[in-house]
């Protein structure tokens, strides 16, 4: 009868698609343990209601066996390291066919159970001689190490299983939303050059202006839709590696977000003179995303804004920082507002995409980003680029 841990674990197993992928990942960990115990055989055995897997032996060919003939399958559920010296001596396994002769003649045994993250024990790392031996204790514990790092390479599998797929989703997203992007922006800036053309405008100097303004605005944004949707095709794993003119992209940012700094009031400031290398666009998107949201939440306090943009060099790279003098950010918060959705704080208009794209932009880029106390007293959002 399956019962509510067999069903976990048959769930858990299933996520990790072990049983019938390669496993070259785990092989070199049996021939450590292996080498580690000094003995000449070692396996992982990964157990479910009705069969043990050998998904990587050492000293002989991976098979599978039923349950009832494994040896891990009479301990593996406690989560317990096993040692056993002479296995005809332990009652446990005294009459299993692994010891008996009828497939084997295993007589000294050890193993360290393979224990999901959570919690669900899914079969075991063992090592095994046919003759009588023992464990050091550096050697046991050397053991349960290998163990875990047995698991870390199922997390490893299931989580790039989980990114292929979350990739595909986002392909499949991109390709869906982008006729809807491109659309109403390609009108929109048909409708820009009709009335830049107009005659009525030859002695309206600064509508003309106005308007080359919101052209060149639509023009950017036409780019900026279709780079990002391509980044977002595939995966952002291959930004492009170019040198940047930081100020460049920090006066089209500031220009593009022309409405935002007059309506706030905000002062903004910037110092970005040094080199670096990237994806432009991805990198005017990763400035406008952090420079809008400090905009967005130092105003919703009620005081006009000040934001210092900056860039230094660090050694390998460039780190750019955008502070401001707003409410700040919450250490318990710091990773967390960096999450698909999360938004900083209840009652301020977005989605909570913004930093989640600044993180996806920078760790395309082989970076990392974060956010410390600002000396203008609110949130300094910091972002590495590496050359």
């Amino acid at each position: 009868m399956t019962t509510l841990q067999d069903e976990a674990r048959r769930s858990a197993i299933a996520e990790y698609e072990v049983l019938d992928a390669p496993a070259a990942d785990l092989e070199g960990l049996v021939w450590l343990a292996a080498t580690l115990c000094e003995v000449p055989k070692a396996v992982i055995n990964i157990i479910d209601d009705r069969l043990q897997h050998q998904v990587a032996a050492f000293g002989f060919a991976a098979d599978v066996c039923s349950r009832e003939d494994s040896m891990c399958a009479a301990v593996f559920e406690r989560a317990e390291q096993v040692v056993v010296a002479d296995s005809r001596e332990d009652a446990r396994f005294a009459h299993n066919p692994f010891v008996a002769g009828e497939i084997a003649h295993v007589r000294f045994y050890a193993s360290s159970p393979l224990v999901t993250p959570d919690g669900i024990p899914i079969g075991t790392l063992c090592v095994f001689d046919d003759e009588v031996g023992e464990l050091t204790p550096d050697r046991r514990q050397g053991l349960a190490l290998l163990a875990e790092q047995v698991v870390e390479a199922l997390e490893l599998r299931r989580v790039a299983r989980e990114l292929r797929h979350s990739n595909q989703q986002l392909e499949s997203f991109a390709g869906q939303i982008g006729h809807d992007l491109r659309n109403p922006l390609t009108a929109v800036a048909g409708f820009i050059e009709l009335a830049a053309t107009s005659p009525e405008l030859d002695d309206a100097p600064d509508a003309k202006q106005s308007l080359a303004r919101a052209d060149a605005a639509a023009a950017r944004m036409h780019a900026m839709i279709s780079d990002l949707l391509d980044y977002a095709r595939f995966g952002g794993a291959k930004p492009r590696r170019e040198p940047l003119d930081l100020p460049g992209l920090v006066a089209a940012v500031l220009d593009d977000l022309g409405p935002a700094v007059a309506e706030s009031g905000a002062r903004v400031s910037s110092e970005v003179r040094v080199d670096a290398v990237g994806d432009p666009t991805l990198v005017r998107a990763l400035l406008q995303n952090l420079v809008a949201n400090a905009i967005k939440f130092t105003a919703a306090s009620g005081a006009a804004p000040r934001i210092d943009i900056r860039a230094s060099e660090i050694d390998g790279g460039c780190l750019l920082t955008v502070d401001d003098d707003g409410p700040g950010v919450p250490v318990d918060q710091r990773e967390r507002v960096f999450e698909l959705m999360e938004r900083g704080r209840a009652g301020v208009p977005g989605l909570g995409i913004g930093l989640a794209t600044c993180r996806r932009i920078v760790e395309a880029h082989g970076g990392r980003i974060g956010i410390d106390d600002s000396p203008l007293g609110g949130a300094r959002v910091w972002a590495t680029l590496p050359r």
